[in-house]
């Protein structure tokens, strides 16, 4: 049997030199380990990544950077105590803390990085169709950073064996006070990460906000502007502005119009038949009109003929709107009146009068 030399036999803090020659050689082992998977890891994934489009690479790429030397020291810290080591309670709830610290300050750094990985990438997908949304996604990526480290800071207060129920009661009465001495900077903050997020509408589209329209202009933390089609600012909280009802026309690709020809009750049928075919030829001779359907849709009681007629503008363009339908109009007008059709005429005013009583004679 090999004698061990008599310095391993020592003790100290209850345990032999051998002992801690293996634990300290466990640790040592172990970190290296860790250290060179780390950076074999990187290496290997830098090329893959360049190579894919992928995000799941790129998240764990970023976890292992962000995987600090100081991490992988208290993991191999806690496997060389493990390694047969006999420690005081005090001494073992030390390091325990301290390995417990470290493992609650790695998982900052990794959720802070992947907070900070979906604001790049998402404000990168934004940044040429909705630039309005980058500061309320940073503002976004802040408080989120906030609530991680709030969640951290309570753990590690715990880990030291400090009682957070208190605390926690607190925060908690704390953030109902400011929640709601500031509520409606709150509910205006969170309708524009709405805003944000679900894009009802972006900078630039043409909408309409009950009986207001205009184009918007800029979209912020609290406030949303629109230029009205006069000309002024409109300035609607972001809060009110998600309570209406908005109608957002950049995604009109055609509009349905509706039309009535309203004709003189004495046209004779055969002309009357005549008209639609007349305003189909019309419209189908539009470009970028397609026809739909045109009847003759109502007798008045008003001594009216009415001839309903529906087509769809294939462009959702105003201004190109307005041009055709003002051609299609003209057009009608000379057509009409080439087949002796007339428009109905409203009936003039009759005004009744009542003579004074003074001047009416009587007979003798």
């Amino acid at each position: 049997m090999v004698q061990l030399p008599r310095f391993l036999e020592r003790r100290y803090y209850g345990n032999p030199v051998a002992d801690w020659l293996i634990a300290l050689a466990v640790m040592a082992g172990v970190w290296v380990v860790l250290v060179l998977v780390r950076r074999l890891a990187i290496r290997r994934l830098e090329r893959f990544a360049e190579r894919t489009a992928s995000p799941i690479d790129d998240i764990v790429l970023g976890a292992l950077r962000r995987t600090s030397v100081a991490f992988l020291l208290a993991v191999a810290l806690s496997a060389g105590l493990h390694a047969g080591l006999a420690l005081s309670p005090n001494v073992e709830a030390v390091l325990d803390t301290g390995i417990r610290l470290a493992f609650l300050l790695q998982l900052a750094s990794w959720g802070s990085g992947g907070i900070t990985l979906w604001v790049h990438r998402t404000t990168n997908r934004r940044a040429k169709q909705d630039k309005a949304s980058l500061a309320t996604l940073n503002v976004l990526g802040l408080l989120a950073r906030g609530a991680l480290w709030t969640v951290i800071l309570l753990l590690a207060l715990n880990a030291f064996g400090i009682d957070i129920t208190a605390l926690v009661t607190g925060l908690g009465i704390a953030g109902v006070a400011v929640a709601l001495a500031v509520q409606s900077i709150l509910g205006d903050l969170f309708a524009s990460l709405s805003i944000a997020l679900d894009k009802p509408f972006v900078i630039g589209d043409a909408i309409a906000v009950d009986n207001f329209n205009g184009t918007v202009e800029d979209i912020g933390l609290k406030t949303t502007r629109l230029r009205a089609l006069t000309g002024e600012t409109l300035v609607f909280s972001n809060a009110d502005l998600l309570k209406s009802r908005i109608r957002n026309y950049r995604g009109q690709m055609e509009r349905r119009v509706t039309f009535t020809l309203t004709l003189a009750a004495d046209t004779p049928p055969d002309r009357l038949e005549r008209v639609p075919a007349l305003v189909r030829e019309i419209v189908t001779a539009e470009e970028k009109a397609r026809f739909d359907r045109s009847h003759v849709a109502s007798i008045g009681s008003d001594a009216t003929l009415g001839v309903e007629t529906v087509y769809f503008v294939t462009t959702g363009d105003y201004g190109v709107y307005m041009d055709m339908q003002q051609r299609i109009y003209l057009a009608l007008l000379r057509r009409l009146a080439v087949e002796g059709v007339a428009l109905n005429k409203p009936l003039p005013p009759v005004v009744l009068s009542t003579a004074r009583a003074g001047s009416v004679e009587r007979g003798a």
